[in-house]
């Protein structure tokens, strides 16, 4: 076939996920609000361990990461979401899609493995307890931070090049409300680094169940197994909602709260963060 038979592509359009312009204004409120209080969340969690000198441990270290990770990935999607309920001109740009899917790809991937640095932060914790301040030392927590962000940028970027090499034919209408590919998100997601990262997590909750049942006092358990708490919970809320969104027809819309739900998660579990977050906002407004 002749290259003159060839168009190129330089956009796309957004259908987003209604026409009714009435609705649409409604779901800009409810994005917005779930938008803030993902950002204020996950702020003022950063800010709180920053501040505090007894939080600055291994478990809150990862943590600031998590919030991190999770305020650029809000960042990332909701802000066009909001732009497009408010103009008629949804299209959006090659250059546009193709760097939000990296984005996408890199923070999702890191998170992966933060929560999985997360899961051995707590193995060592519970199995060797004597020994977690050198086996989870600053230069440790270092590495173990940033390989996530690594991992992500180098596997974001190599998916994002070979999506941007193939051809696109037919209609260039989007029946979504981001710029994302689900085909290629799938093959992300059920590749290497979905089943690396999540038997990091299970063969680390295999040891620590195992030492854990091995503590005769019954208080004893239960100080270990509220330890794990928060991020059991942030693990089945993050994992769950993407096999969920996945596994469903393309056509079906899916909603990510995991960036919001995780400072309440470790706050409300969390007599410390509970107590420091208290002091704060009595500090900021009562001053």
């Amino acid at each position: 076939m002749s290259s003159s038979n060839h168009t190129v592509v330089t956009e796309f359009i957004l259908l987003g996920l209604t026409g009714d312009s009435v609705l649409e204004k409604i779901l800009f409120g409810v994005f917005l609000v779930i938008y803030l209080i993902t950002l204020a969340g996950n702020l003022g969690m950063i800010l709180l361990i920053r501040t505090h000198p007894h939080l600055q441990t291994p478990m809150y270290f990862f943590l600031s990461h998590l919030s991190f990770v999770d305020i650029c990935y809000s960042s990332n999607i909701p802000p066009n979401i909001l732009c497009n309920f408010l103009t008629d001109q949804k299209t959006s740009s090659c250059a546009g899609c193709f760097t939000q899917c990296l984005l996408f790809l890199a923070l999702v991937i890191a998170e992966f493995f933060i929560l999985a640095s997360m899961a051995l932060d707590h193995y060592v914790a519970i199995c060797s307890p004597l020994h977690y301040s050198t086996r989870m030392s600053k230069n440790i927590c270092l590495s173990l931070a940033t390989v996530p962000y690594t991992c992500g940028f180098l596997n974001g970027l190599s998916q994002t090049l070979l999506t941007s090499h193939l051809s696109f034919c037919g209609s260039l209408e989007i029946n979504h409300f981001y710029r994302a590919d689900p085909p290629l998100i799938m093959l992300a997601f059920a590749g290497f680094t979905l089943s690396s990262s999540l038997f990091i997590i299970l063969l680390s909750y295999l040891f620590i169940i195992t030492a854990i049942l091995r503590i005769h006092s019954s208080e004893g358990r239960h100080k270990a197994f509220s330890t794990c708490g928060s991020h059991l919970t942030t693990v089945t809320l993050f994992y769950g909602t993407l096999f969920c969104m996945h596994l469903r027809p393309p056509s079906e819309k899916s909603s990510f709260m995991s960036p919001m739900l995780n400072p309440l998660i470790y706050s409300l579990q969390n007599k410390h963060v509970v107590h420091d977050m208290q002091q704060m906002i009595k500090g900021t407004f009562f001053s």
